[in-house]
């Protein structure tokens, strides 16, 4: 027998299927299955593609005991009930488990169901659950009012690092030329043209995040504000998770592009976490939120 977890993003769903003892045996990608900003037909044909593989792997579909699915937006009742009839309208019988994608990515990050886990990618939220199995999240809100911390937050913060150089509200910046590189741009009039494109996404914005890195590099003083700022907003988010759970001495898993490849903000984060609670244990996530969802399928399975 085996179990599958699926991490649905927003862009794509990782798909991980581990045989009876645990072990991986298939990762599959496919496109996304949040209902929230595709139509059916894609996230139809997403599902197609995983139940294909689940096939593949297992030999049959009742062959896979369970099936985790961890996505964001599944506090809506209407969300969770919408995954699960297109679960059962591709022929799978068995157990499924819908939850949320921090739960998800909690159980993979400790590889268990307790600890904390802080996420740092597009977006930004800390999940914490403890030994007693009361849980607390703090962030999560989406980029137009939260996401302190997120690729998002850095993306904006970069191109107004431009606009404030630009008019003498702070030094020259080396983020200037970095963006024009990377936007293919001259100018800061075209720089708004960019940000104010009706087009333009949040992970467009996000995905100028690891310019930040490079002009670290280079010791520029508005990129390490930002690095500062980003950090502070880090911990805010870890804050209430650790004290209403009574965690300040736990385990905290990093996950996150944002995160796990910006060495610059990892450092200042956990520098000043560690100012606010001296005992508290972090480190990179052990395994990734497919992973974790499929660890969680073989625990419901396994009662």
């Amino acid at each position: 027998m085996y179990a599958a977890g699926l991490d649905g993003g927003g862009t794509k769903t990782t798909a991980a299927i581990a045989d009876e003892a645990g072990g991986i045996v298939r990762t599959i990608t496919a496109g996304p299955i949040n209902y929230n900003g595709n139509d059916e037909q894609v996230v139809e044909q997403s599902f197609r593609r995983i139940f294909e593989a689940i096939r593949e792997t297992c030999g049959t579909l009742d062959q896979c005991a369970h099936l985790c699915i961890g996505a964001a937006g599944v506090s809506n009742p209407d969300v969770r009930s919408r995954l699960l009839n297109a679960v059962r309208a591709f022929g799978y019988r068995n157990g499924v488990t819908i939850v949320g994608d921090h739960e998800t990515a909690l159980f993979g990050a400790h590889g268990r169901p307790h600890g904390i886990v802080l996420i740092s990618g597009t977006g930004s939220i800390c999940y914490g659950v403890n030994e007693e199995g009361r849980s607390h999240r703090a962030g999560g809100f989406g980029h137009l009012a939260d996401d302190g911390g997120s690729g998002y937050r850095i993306g904006i913060d970069l191109i107004s690092a431009v606009f404030k150089a630009e008019d003498g509200r702070i030094p020259p910046t080396v983020i200037t030329r970095l963006l024009f590189e990377r936007l293919g741009i001259a100018s800061v009039s075209e720089l708004v043209g960019y940000v104010y494109d009706k087009q333009r996404s949040k992970r467009d914005i996000a995905a100028i995040a690891p310019l930040l890195s490079d002009a670290c590099a280079a010791d520029d003083p508005a990129a390490l504000a930002i690095v500062r700022d980003n950090a502070d907003r880090l911990v805010e988010l870890v804050v209430p998770v650790a004290t209403r759970l009574g965690m300040e001495a736990g385990d905290l898993a990093m996950a996150g592009g944002v995160l796990l490849h910006n060495a610059y903000l990892r450092q200042a984060f956990t520098e000043r976490l560690l100012e606010r609670f001296p005992r508290m244990r972090c480190f990179p996530a052990k395994h990734d939120a497919a992973t974790g969802a499929v660890l969680m399928a073989l625990s419901a399975w396994r009662g």
